[in-house]
């Protein structure tokens, strides 16, 4: 299963958390068990996800949103 995929099956079962903000709140609380952020995040976004396994997407905000099959880019998930 391709990444792109495996982030539309993740999405579609509805336990995940979409965006920088929402993402890091679930990380800090220690509820997340991986983070995907997109490789244009801001570097001060991936700083406040520690304690938790993240993952860069090679592609930008916009083909994060796009994989995750949402009409938005989207800048990290958890």
């Amino acid at each position: 299963m391709d990444e792109a995929r495996a982030l539309k099956v993740a999405v579609d079962t509805g336990k995940v958390v979409l965006g920088a903000r929402r993402a890091k709140r679930v990380a800090k609380e220690r509820k997340a068990r991986l983070v995907v952020v997109s490789s244009n995040c801001p570097d001060a976004e991936l700083r406040g996800l520690v304690g938790v396994k993240v993952h860069v997407f090679p592609g930008t905000n916009a083909e994060l949103g796009a994989a995750c099959g949402v009409p938005f880019s989207v800048s990290a998930l958890a």
